[in-house]
């Protein structure tokens, strides 16, 4: 149970850079961009060819991040220059995704398409290097023993991975704060609360939408290239459903922590993100769900997040108009015993 939590953390702390990703789309800029289901396996193929072809697994990576912004940034230019309704030109990008994904996973086979799946078993990757580096420092047989000693039995490989990755995932909330306080970055929240308002200021918003696109796709591409590499394989189908995940994990984060600043409502995010995976792995190990039905899972977890919040509040509004009446009572009574008059 605990390796498997701990595995449900490391996973959930990636993907929220996924979750941040889609934050910046759904919240900031109010643009539902499906583009997100084929830039997450984008970022996954590109690193994952790249690997295999090679390349060092760091350089690799970025060059996928850059992948995940030329397709947001297309998916932009599709939606402001040539003036396809934002939702059509999501799903346009992500079934063109799809074949350009698999063009991409191809590069390495003899026929160059129709490769789904690239293995990345012996691969060097990215937490392949970080898992010797952390090792060398003797931290996790110091933290692996401490647990023994408290009667946990199996415990975790190593624990560099989380630990870089809380480290890299927290800069990426951190740049995120802090570009959404720039200039730029508040013109981008201005556009997706009024664009009408900004554009009477002389801001180009098309240009502001496709900046928006590109950064949110690069986010989501670095999650799928980093997930790649965790999971050892890049899959054509690792996207499926990748946009509901990533809502569920901004839906869940804003009803447990609210979103009174941006600081807040990212780090909500993030550990949306992980709550999500925890509940997910919770629900595999007590044999109530089969992993087929991790997607109706999915959709439960995010109506729950959706309407349970609703209720509460709807409660806590009939409470306060309870208690308003009760003072109003209170004060008509208090006035009729002191002979006033109520007109």
């Amino acid at each position: 149970m605990f390796v498997a939590i701990f595995g449900s953390v490391e996973q959930g702390i990636i993907y929220a850079i996924m979750a941040l990703g889609v934050y910046l789309t759904f919240r900031v800029l109010d643009f539902p961009d499906l583009t997100v289901d084929g830039s997450f396996v984008t970022g996954g193929a590109t690193a994952a060819t790249m690997i295999t072809l090679g390349y060092n697994p760091f350089i690799a990576t970025l060059c996928a991040l850059i992948a995940g912004f030329i397709a947001g940034s297309i998916t932009g230019i599709l939606h402001t220059k040539a003036k396809i309704n934002a939702l059509l030109a999501g799903i346009l990008m992500m079934i063109a995704l799809y074949s350009i994904n698999l063009r991409i996973m191809g590069a390495t086979s003899e026929t160059s398409i129709g490769r789904p799946t690239i293995p990345l078993s012996n691969a060097d990757t990215v937490f392949k290097s970080v898992a010797a580096f952390w090792q060398k420092l003797g931290i996790d047989d110091s933290i692996n023993n401490m647990l023994r000693s408290m009667g946990v039995q199996m415990v975790p490989n190593t624990w560099g991975t989380i630990f870089i990755m809380i480290i890299v995932t927290i800069f990426i909330k951190f740049a995120a704060d802090w570009f959404l306080k720039t200039e730029q970055g508040l013109a981008i929240r201005a556009t997706g609360d009024n664009s009408k308002m900004i554009r009477s200021f002389s801001a180009n918003t098309d240009t502001l939408i496709i900046i928006g696109l590109g950064i949110s796709n690069a986010l989501v591409a670095l999650s799928g290239a980093l997930i790649a590499q965790y999971s050892r394989f890049a899959d054509i189908q690792t996207g499926t459903g990748m946009i509901v995940s990533g809502l569920a994990s901004v839906i869940i984060g804003e009803a447990i922590f609210g979103t009174k600043s941006v600081a807040r409502t990212t780090l909500a995010v993030v550990c949306g993100a992980v709550i999500y995976r925890i509940v997910i792995a919770l629900a595999l190990q007590i044999k109530l769900f089969d992993t087929g039905d991790l997607k109706v899972l999915t959709a439960i977890i995010v109506i729950i997040a959706l309407v349970v919040p609703n209720l509460i509040e709807k409660r806590k509004e009939k409470k306060r108009r309870a208690r308003r009446r009760m003072m109003r009572y209170q004060q008509l009574t208090s006035a009729k015993k002191d002979g006033e008059f109520i007109a």
